[in-house]
């Protein structure tokens, strides 16, 4: 995220023990210098109960309106609605904390930047899948997806042909063959041809 503006700077230093609210409007310009960002532009609402106690603080965020993001299939933009609650716990001390709705601040610190959770709560109320309704993508990017990435998944001739090979059928032949072999490897040598000395002690042993 960017460096916040004051806007989104609470001094909580001079608050008294008990709950606190904010208000904050968020348009294109909260989005201004955010690198990888899935939102373009917005018209959100977000609403914040700060409550101060004498170790912690615990923020209630609540957001409610619409982004705009790209389309996962065309990639144009396109307008979503989002709502969603986040929870964040502050205290204070010097240890590190592993748990993301848990921020540890220093001792000496004196006010909070929440745009960083509020930019955290705007993406994951994002659906897991953002496609515009049917017929309203891109009609260029819809053709080449259909030319290029359908009938790519459309099985060819050599993929039928091999679904029609009869399997069983098959193993018959080979069956069959191995039959044949196993026949021929028993027999024994034709008594018109000369005897092997060799094959006749072996006989002898039985």
């Amino acid at each position: 995220m960017k460096k916040s503006t004051n806007e989104f700077i609470i001094h909580f230093v001079g608050l008294k023990i008990g709950t606190h609210r904010y208000e904050f409007d968020i348009d294109k310009s909260f989005f201004e210098g955010v690198e990888d960002t899935l939102i373009d532009d917005a018209n959100v609402h977000v609403e914040l109960a700060l409550d101060k106690k004498e170790t912690m603080m615990i923020a209630e965020f609540s957001l409610s309106g619409t982004v705009t993001t790209p389309c996962d299939r065309c990639n144009d933009p396109m307008e979503v609605q989002i709502r969603g609650d986040y929870r964040i716990v502050y205290k204070f001390g010097t240890e590190v904390s592993e748990d993301e709705n848990l921020i540890i601040l220093h001792p000496e610190a004196f006010e909070l930047d929440v745009a960083a959770p509020i930019y955290e709560l705007l993406v994951i109320s994002l659906p897991a899948r953002r496609i515009h309704p049917e017929g309203a993508c891109n009609e260029e990017v819809m053709d080449l997806y259909n030319k290029y990435i359908v009938n790519a998944n459309e099985p060819d001739d050599d993929e039928d042909d091999y679904e029609d090979w009869d399997e069983d059928e098959d193993d018959e032949d080979w069956d069959d063959e191995g039959e044949d072999d196993s026949d021929e490897d028993d027999d024994e040598p034709d008594d018109d041809r000369p005897i092997d000395p060799r094959w006749s002690a072996l006989k002898n042993l039985n």
